[in-house]
């Protein structure tokens, strides 16, 4: 998700977000499959692909769908049929780290904490402070 770009609502306090943060992550991380990086970042590959890696001044085409803790879809480009496009250093620092880790033609679920996300101020939007985002994200297109 890029800076800037959010949809729909759910933000929630500090206190209530950090408390489903820790619940959630505690959940995810005893999934089959999941990857935890020394940054926070969790995931799993859903689809490996052979394709080229993006760099951190690339510009990517991704479809993704951006889900909180408590289930409420905040951005759904699979549904919308309308690709997100920005540069790998526009997005937030979880995504910029899980970005560089794909292949293109691959998918990944991202569980990014909110350290590497949004923090403890959210974005003013959609995203509530201390908010944990999980990202199903497939990487369709990069160009320098």
């Amino acid at each position: 998700m890029a800076k800037g770009k959010t949809k729909k609502t759910s933000k929630g306090s500090a206190g209530a977000n950090r408390k489903n943060t820790e619940e959630f992550l505690t959940r995810y991380q005893n999934k089959n499959d999941v990857v935890t990086l020394d940054s926070g970042l969790m995931y799993r590959i859903i689809e490996d692909a052979d394709g080229q890696f993006a760099t951190f001044d690339d510009t990517v085409v991704v479809n993704q769908r951006i889900l909180l803790a408590d289930g409420t879809c905040i951005a759904d480009t699979y549904k919308a049929g309308l690709p997100d496009e920005f540069t790998i250093a526009e997005a937030i620092p979880g995504l910029q780290e899980g970005l560089l880790l794909m292949a293109l033609g691959s998918r990944y679920e991202f569980v990014i904490p909110p350290e590497l996300a949004w923090g403890k101020k959210g974005n003013g939007s959609k995203i509530g402070p201390n908010a944990v985002m999980q990202i199903d994200l497939r990487l369709m297109k990069i160009t320098q």
